[in-house]
């Protein structure tokens, strides 16, 4: 879906991301393009100090420019109308009535929205998605985050909390995973199952495993899966094999979620994807060999991700532009 010229003009946007740690934000104009950023420490637990961030960050980013609205992008559960935020898992965010709260203290338009459907929106409009209609992304950081676009609009399902991907139980009674259940897809295809399974094989002092020693200074408990892709990408033999087996889990779950879902197209974002084909590569062959009728069916391409860590706020930022419209 492309809007008109005249629609993507109308007025800049301030896109903002709240993770645990730090709020990005960026003033992002009407074809995606970043044109200011700022950011500050995540603020604690308390939702007035969080507000009081993002009055700040915007007030900065608006200071010499006219901004239609303002989008909100943060991990947890947003109801339907993009108003009251859930649940939120960094912060102590229950049923919130933020935009409310915001647009009482911004006087903008504000809008809601979950970061990986954020980052789904920006990647269909302006990065690998761009042209595609029917798009699955998925985020593959410490969990995996997903998203759709079905037919030029973003799908949240009945009560707004679809694309929990990374949950899908893939191996029964396996490993243990934070949401309660054994076997998600996100204790096998996420950079902390790539951490786990390399401080796995570092710990037992593997002949195959010195460089990972090597790059902690012996220390096994501090590889993680950023220290592996590292040296994968620098051609270590253990750290490309390790990647190889969390491609191919991710090719399987891709492959049933092209069961369920049938896209035309996998984009893959994150941190873990830096590992470009190292990655996407066993996961290509493990969706194809996974894939129902396999041999007999169109089958989804699948691509890296291209706008990196600012997507969510691009895609929070374009979101709430077209929400202010209506």
């Amino acid at each position: 879906m492309r809007l008109p010229n005249r629609m993507r003009r109308r007025g800049l946007a301030i896109g903002i991301d709240i993770g645990g740690t730090k709020v990005a934000a960026g003033l992002v104009d009407g074809d995606g393009r970043v044109l200011k950023q700022a950011r500050r420490s995540t603020p604690g637990q308390d939702p007035r100090e969080v507000e009081a961030v993002i009055v700040d960050l915007v007030r900065e980013l608006s200071a010499e420019h006219h901004v239609w609205s303002v989008g909100i992008g943060a991990a947890g559960w947003m109801d339907l109308a993009g108003s009251t935020v859930l649940f939120s898992p960094h912060l102590a965010w229950r049923n919130e009535p933020l935009r409310e709260n915001l647009e009482r203290l911004l006087r903008r338009r504000v809008f809601l929205v979950n970061d990986a459907d954020g980052a789904a929106w920006a990647e269909y409009r302006f990065g690998a998605g761009a042209g595609e209609s029917r798009m699955v992304c998925v985020t593959l950081g410490t969990g995996i985050g997903g998203a759709m676009v079905l037919d030029g609009r973003l799908e949240r399902g009945r009560y707004g909390v679809a694309g929990e991907f990374g949950h899908q139980i893939i191996m029964p009674g396996g490993h243990r995973c934070e949401c309660g259940n054994r076997g998600c897809w996100e204790q096998y295809a996420s950079g902390n199952a790539l951490g786990r399974e390399a401080r796995e094989l570092a710990a037992a002092n593997s002949p195959v495993a010195q460089e990972l020693l090597r790059a902690v200074n012996g220390n096994a408990e501090q590889v993680t899966g950023a220290v592996v892709t590292r040296l994968a990408l620098e051609g270590d033999p253990a750290s490309i094999e390790l990647l190889d087996e969390v491609g191919q889990w991710l090719g399987l779950g891709l492959a049933n979620l092209a069961a369920a879902l049938d896209p035309g197209m996998f984009v893959i974002g994150g941190g873990l994807s830096d590992a470009g084909d190292l990655l996407l590569e066993p996961a290509r062959r493990s969706f194809a060999r996974n894939l129902t009728g396999r041999g007999f069916r169109p089958a989804a391409k699948m691509e890296r991700a291209a706008l990196g860590p600012s997507a969510g706020m691009i895609g929070a930022a374009d979101l709430s532009r077209i929400a202010a419209r209506r």
